[in-house]
């Protein structure tokens, strides 16, 4: 069982930057692929960003990409969003999330563990 742990959340004003931590435990953080999203109010949880087991391939949303960058850190069991040029339909509560296997996932439905998530605000 993987327990994630999300930080890094809160006000900015539009252009700003933040960085989003994700801190995994329970399980060998390096087998999983590791995901973002967010969920406005009202909306379904979307697809951020995604990132391979060894940190070497990535891939984003149409809307964040060129904006925001996914890494990780194996050896402290962490992976972060760096969020720049932050909009404010960037606001939401975002989530990681850890899938065992191989290739790109962007469906919600198939990652295995989530976070609490952490809000993120953009003011404009």
């Amino acid at each position: 069982q993987v327990q994630l742990v999300e930080s890094g959340g809160g006000l900015v004003q539009a252009g700003g930057s933040l960085r989003l931590s994700c801190v995994a435990s329970g399980g060998t953080f390096s087998l999983y692929r590791m995901g973002w999203f967010r969920q406005a109010p009202g909306k379904e949880r979307e697809f951020v960003a995604h990132i391979s087991r060894g940190g070497y391939n990535t891939f984003y949303a149409d809307s964040v990409k060129g904006r925001f960058t996914i890494s990780r850190d194996n050896a402290k069991n962490t992976v972060y969003l760096q969020m720049n040029s932050l909009k404010p339909e960037d606001t939401a509560a975002y989530f990681c999330a850890a899938v065992a296997g191989v290739g790109v996932r962007q469906r919600a439905t198939e990652y295995d563990y989530w976070g609490q998530g952490t809000q993120v605000t953009v003011s404009s």
